[in-house]
């Protein structure tokens, strides 16, 4: 099985060496692609200086474009799984291993690494925690399906989803509207208990004011979402 961890990255020249030497040290079996989302500090010159693999987008296409580069790629080059891996250092490269292994061994499309369901590790603010829990809500009411950590970017695929995801993904704050897309359609999901960190540097995209833009887009994303499926 070709694995791969696609780290996208934007302005994380504080933490993107950390989280590739994580994946190097603790998942030997993933090759990784950094997708630099056309940064305006210096990430994609540490990356080119360290040797990583790394594509540098022409223009800056937001998460949902980095991600879906990294599927392409992925796609591309034959790879068997594929996981989200954020370059801003709050994953833990050492689930990766078990994560695929429950992904083949229970014939996955999908599989979240979940931070709420043993309630582990780094939580996210009270804040960011009440909307969580809001759209494993509206999942479930839309879906039938709980999902304890929708917005969670560690999120690992077979090769059928990487397909269905290089041709189309949700572009904005893409974690919650694709795993409903997936779930109407039809996809296995599952989630597994993971634990994350604080972000090593730099500092969330997500401010106050877009926090609340982020509530109302990604809700009618969402319903969209399960109605147009």
């Amino acid at each position: 099985m070709k694995k791969i961890a696609i780290i996208p990255a934007y302005n994380e020249v504080e933490s993107i060496e950390r989280t590739v030497h994580d994946i190097k040290i603790n998942a030997k079996d993933f090759d990784y692609v950094v997708i630099d989302d056309c940064s305006t500090d210096d990430t994609k010159k540490v990356c080119e200086e360290l040797g990583f693999p790394v594509i540098s987008l022409p223009t800056n296409l937001g998460i949902g474009g980095g991600v879906q580069t990294g599927y392409l790629y992925a796609v591309k080059h034959g790879y068997d799984i594929a996981v989200q891996f954020d370059g801003d250092g709050q994953h833990d490269a050492a689930f990766l291993e078990k994560m695929a292994t429950h992904l083949e061994e229970n014939q996955l499309d999908m599989l979240i690494g979940s931070r709420y369901i043993e309630c582990q590790g780094f939580q996210s603010s009270f804040l960011r925690r009440l909307g969580i829990r809001y759209f494993t809500f509206l999942i479930r009411l839309l879906t039938g399906k709980k999902i304890t950590d929708p917005t969670s970017g560690m999120r690992m695929v077979n090769r059928r989803t990487m397909e269905f995801f290089a041709r189309s993904y949700p572009k904005d704050y893409p974690e919650p509207e694709s795993v409903t897309i997936l779930l109407k359609k039809g996809f296995a999901v599952e989630e597994i208990p993971v634990m994350m960190k604080e972000r090593d540097g730099g500092k969330s995209s997500i401010s106050f004011l877009k926090s609340i833009r982020y509530m109302v887009q990604v809700t009618l994303a969402v319903i969209a979402a399960a109605f147009h499926n």
